[in-house]
Formats: structure tokens, sequence, C-alpha cells
């Protein structure tokens, strides 16, 4: 087996961080390396019971508490992308687990009242309660104003009535944040956010959607669900907000998990090309591998410089960071698919072997260029992002 070359740190160095953040990094990036067995679990055969002893020993390692707010009430942008970017770095899965303990739960973490933090979140911390957020719908996955999920409101309680499709960790879950349209105003101005468990009758798991790199993936009903009236999150109507707001957090860490999957490719062809010979040398002596090297490591750190922005003005107590967070999310999903694929290249007929780091890599980074908003959505939101600054429309 080649000698790994020494992974760079350096981003560390940067005044986005913390010392706590340098010190967190190296805490959980050896937890990984001690619990590689676990893992490097790849859900190829039993996914959920793979995604379930992920999530043990995330909740026993004490990591999952960065998924839900501090004592102060305060979600870390920075730990969180930190968390995403190290756990990418070791296992896909991981980070997916951990993602989605974050993203189900953000909405609660955002704007429950303290009641609801208290009631919801104790569990995801402690890994007890697996966490799903339910927006996209067959006909609105983008356009989230188009969703058609329905909330009517009968007496104390509201009956969900509706259809969402491609949700992450749906017919895993245990609880989950879903979005449905209240009548407050139409488009955007009528939708609201739920908290729904599960087990609710009126609940169900129309169907298991397998994708190409394996996560819990699933179309889910409502027929008739019917909650509690107090399982609503802030008032009827705000729910496209509190979604916006929840991604604008979120986009940020998917970014994460781009750069870490753009790193562990770099690391393994950077090592391949040290020390695999070609022509009478090492393979890095040639001009062409060099130039290759280089136009990764650029993508990787330009990466790293929108993300840590992003997610630095966030934790400094920016009530938005829509347009940092889209270019954070385009730009560091859409340059570590071209990271990944160089670096399948310079592995030659063994980075399209079925289960390589870098095959898998190559299958990984494609849904992260899609949920949570498309690249081509990303430039909407920047476009109007920009325009808005300028005064225009």
């Amino acid at each position: 087996m080649a000698a790994k070359t020494a992974r760079d740190t350096t981003f560390l160095d940067w005044p986005f961080f913390d010392d706590r953040h340098r010190a967190f990094v190296a805490d959980i990036d050896a937890w990984a390396e001690a619990n590689g067995d676990v893992l490097h679990q790849h859900g190829d055969h039993d996914l959920d019971g793979d995604c379930r002893t992920i999530l043990k020993a995330l909740a026993d390692g004490g990591w999952l508490n960065n998924a839900v707010p501090d004592a102060n009430g305060k979600l870390d942008v920075r730990t969180l992308c930190l968390t995403r970017e190290t756990l990418a770095r070791h296992s896909g899965l991981a980070d997916f687990v951990f993602a989605m303990q974050g993203l189900g739960s953000g909405p609660i973490s955002l704007f429950g009242t303290d009641e609801q933090k208290a009631r919801w979140l104790p569990g995801v911390a402690a890994g007890e309660t697996i966490a799903a957020f339910a927006l996209s719908e067959p006909d609105a996955g983008s356009d989230v104003a188009a969703l058609s999920t329905s909330a009517s409101r009968e007496g104390d309680s509201w009956v969900l009535d509706g259809t969402k499709t491609f949700i992450s960790n749906g017919g895993l879950a245990d609880r989950y944040t879903v979005f449905a349209r209240t009548g407050e105003g139409t488009g955007a101005k009528g939708i609201s956010a739920f908290v729904v468990d599960a087990n609710t009758p009126g609940f169900e798991v129309v169907e298991r959607i397998p994708l190409m790199a394996a996560h819990p993936l699933a179309t889910i009903r409502f027929n008739g669900c019917r909650i509690d009236g107090d399982r609503i999150l802030g008032a009827p109507g705000e729910g496209f907000r509190i979604a916006m707001a929840t991604l604008d957090v979120f986009r940020s860490t998917v970014a994460a998990a781009a750069l870490g999957f753009s790193r562990r490719a770099f690391d393994e062809a950077a090592s391949r090309t040290v020390a695999r010979k070609l022509f009478g040398a090492p393979m890095s002596d040639l001009q062409l591998v060099q130039a290759s090297l280089a136009d990764m490591a650029l993508k990787i750190d330009a990466s790293a410089l929108l993300i840590y922005r992003a997610a630095w003005l966030k934790d400094q107590g920016a009530p938005r960071v829509t347009r940092e967070a889209a270019m954070a999310k385009l730009y560091a999903t859409d340059e570590a698919q071209a990271v990944i694929d160089q670096a399948v290249q310079l592995f030659g007929g063994l980075g399209v072997v079925s289960g390589h780091p870098v095959e898998r890599l190559y299958r990984e980074i494609r849904a992260l260029r899609i949920y949570e908003g498309a690249s081509e959505v990303q430039k909407i939101v920047i476009a109007r992002q920009v325009l808005a600054g300028l005064g225009g429309a």
C-alpha cells in the first residue's frame, strides 16, 4: 500500500477559527480514525442498520451535541461545517447521518419555543430520535412555494394531507419536520412548519428510493394525519421563512461535506502520484500531473474560503447569509465534482473499480449538487441577492 501524504490542516490557521475549533478538529479526526470500522460501513447490504450503528457511535462520542444548539441556545455553524468536513473525509454515510440530525431538527433549533426545544432536541443529541426534513414534493422541489401538501385546522388539531418525496431519512426517521400549505396567502406566504412523529396515524412511507450512493431516501404520504396544535413551529404562514433560514445555515454545511470529499480525493490522488512510477520516475514528476494537483488544490482552498466565510458571518450574528451560503454551496459542490473526477483520472483503471475510495467519492458527490437547492437554483439565489444589493429586481 502506498504511503499516505500528510493531510493539509493549514486552513485551521485562518482567522475564521478559534483555538476551540482547532482542538475540535483534532479530536473528531482522531475519533474517526479510531472508529474507522464503524464509520466505513457503506449501507450496501443493510442501509438502515448501518445508519443506526453509525448514529449510536456518533452519539456515544458526543458529536451529535453539535447538531443542536449549545447551552446558550446557539448553533455554532463553523463547528457544524468542521464536523461535516471531517466526517465526509472519512465516510460519506457518517456525514449523512450527522447532517440529517442537524437539518431534520434545524427548524426546531432555530424557531422552536423553549418548550419545543426541551421536548424534542435532547433525543436528537442522544441519538435516540432520528430526524428528517420533509420539504420536497413530486411537483415542488427547487420551487418550494409550489408545494401542495396541506394542513387544515380542526379544533385544537392540524390535519395533514399530501405527498413528500426524496426525503432523506424517509422510512428511517422517528420524527419529521414537515412543511405544508395552511392558506394564509398564495405562494410562499401560505406555508407553515410542523413536527410529525412517524408513528402518527395517517402517516405512511410509500416507497424507499435507492440511490447510486446508498442513503436512506423515501416518498412519504399524509392521509388525514392528525397532530396536536402545539406541533406547529412559529406562527401559521411562517413556514417558508423557517425553511429558507434553516437552509441558510445548512447549505454551508453541504458545501463543507463536499470539501471533505475533495480533500479525501486529493489525498488519495497525491499519495498515488508520489508512490507510482511512470516512465521510470514518480508520476508526480510529470508536469501534467503537477498541473492537475495544482488545480485540485486551488479548488479546495477556494471552496474552503467561501464555506468558512459564510459560517463565520453567521456565527458573528448575521441574520441571514443567503448570498454567502449559496456561493459556498454552488462552488464547493461543483468543484468537488471536478476534483474527484481528476482524482479518478490520476488513478486510471483503478479509479473506476467498484469500492475503491475515489470510485465511492465519485458516486457520493453527485447528489450534493442537487439537494438543498440545485446548482442552477443557487445561481438564481446569488443573482437576486446581488441585484437586491444594487437596488435592482
